[in-house]
C-alpha cells in the first residue's frame, strides 16, 4: 500500500464527508478511495471512519489520526514547495471562488499580468456570489466582500470596497435630485439589493460630520448580483448605492450623476479567505499576495471617486 496516498486519501474523505466528494477531488475512481482507506484501517488495526448513507465521519480515533496527518501532509507540502520554488515557478491547479463584480471588472483583466509571472498555474474560477464550503469543495480559496460570517477560516484583509450614490439622468429627470439622505425615503425609488446568504436587503447607511441616516426605501426591483445592480441603475429604475469601480465609467460618460456627495458610506472590506487546517501551498501563496497588491495599486479600490467626467 503507498501509505502517503491512503493518508491523503483519508484526510480528503473526512474533509469531503463524503468518499464521492473526496474522489472527485483527488481525480480518482470512488472504488480506489474505498480501498486506500480499508486498507490504512487494516493496517492500523483501527476503524477510523463511521459510515451512514449520507456522511462519513471520523471516529474518535480517527480524530486524532487526522489531526497528526495533516501536520504530516502540511510539513511534506511546505519541503515539497521550498525546493520547488529553488528551481522553478509556482505551478498547479488553483481553485479560487470570486464574486462576480470583482471578477469582471478588476481580477479577470489583471490576469495576464498574473500569468506573465506565473505561466505554469491552472486556475478554475469560480464566478458568482454562490455559498461554498471550502473544505468539502476543495477550493483553495475564496475573495469576499463583507463582514466574514466564519470565523473559523484564515482571512487576510486585501482591500476595501467604496459605494457611491448615483442614478441616472433619466430618472432624475422624473423625481427631482435628493439633497439629503431623508429625500430618498419620501420622494424616490431604490434598486433594491438582497443577500444571497440570507436573502435580506441590505440596508443603505450614510454619514457626514457625525450625523448618521439608515435608509430604508421603496423598491421596484430588487436583484443579488452586483453588476445587475448597476444595470437596473443605468435602466432608470430607481437609485443604487454600487461599489466605485463598478460605476465610475458611467460617471465619467454621463450614463450615471453621483449624488449626495458629501455623505459617505463605510468601506466594504475585502478578504482572501481560505481553511485553517489547509497548508497554504506556493501557487496559493503567491496567488494571494498577488492579488493583495493588484488591490492595493487598483485606484477605485482605494478611493472613492474621482466624480470626473470624460
Amino acid at each position: 500500500m503507498d501509505k502517503f496516498a491512503a493518508m491523503q486519501a483519508f484526510v480528503r474523505v473526512v474533509e469531503a464527508g463524503t468518499f464521492t466528494k473526496a474522489a472527485e477531488s483527488m481525480d480518482l475512481p470512488k472504488p480506489s478511495v474505498t480501498r486506500l482507506i480499508q486498507t490504512l484501517e487494516k493496517q492500523l488495526d483501527t476503524k477510523l471512519l463511521n459510515r451512514t448513507t449520507r456522511q462519513v465521519t471520523a471516529t474518535p480515533e480517527g480524530a486524532a489520526y487526522y489531526e497528526r496527518a495533516i501536520r504530516l501532509l502540511g510539513e511534506v507540502d511546505e519541503l515539497e514547495s521550498s525546493m520547488s520554488r529553488a528551481k522553478a515557478s509556482p505551478r498547479g491547479r488553483l481553485k479560487v471562488e470570486i464574486p462576480g463584480a470583482l471578477a469582471l471588472a478588476v481580477i479577470i483583466p489583471a490576469l495576464p499580468e498574473f500569468y506573465a509571472r506565473y505561466p505554469d498555474i491552472q486556475m478554475d474560477l469560480g464566478v458568482g456570489d454562490r455559498r461554498v464550503d471550502l473544505i468539502s469543495d476543495n477550493i483553495d480559496c475564496v475573495i469576499r466582500a463583507g463582514v466574514l460570517q466564519d470565523q473559523s477560516l484564515v482571512a487576510r484583509h486585501v482591500g476595501e470596497v467604496h459605494l457611491l450614490a448615483c442614478a441616472s439622468p433619466a430618472y432624475l429627470k422624473r423625481h427631482g435630485t435628493p439633497r439629503h439622505p431623508r429625500d430618498i425615503e419620501s420622494g424616490h425609488t431604490v434598486v433594491g439589493y438582497f443577500s444571497t446568504r440570507t436573502g435580506q436587503l441590505s440596508p443603505v447607511d450614510f454619514n457626514n460630520d457625525g450625523e448618521q441616516v439608515k435608509v430604508v426605501c421603496r423598491y421596484l426591483v430588487s436583484v443579488n448580483d452586483a453588476t445587475a445592480y448597476v444595470a437596473a441603475g443605468l435602466a432608470g429604475l430607481g437609485i443604487v448605492h454600487a461599489p466605485s469601480f463598478l460605476v465610475q465609467s458611467h460617471i465619467s460618460s454621463g450614463a450615471l450623476e453621483p449624488l449626495l456627495t458629501h455623505w459617505y458610506s463605510e468601506p466594504v472590506p475585502i478578504h482572501v479567505v481560505y481553511p485553517p487546517n489547509r497548508h497554504l501551498s506556493n501557487k496559493v501563496r503567491v496567488f494571494v499576495d498577488w492579488v493583495a497588491e493588484l488591490f492595493a495599486r487598483h485606484e477605485l479600490i482605494q478611493r472613492k471617486s474621482t466624480f470626473a467626467r470624460a
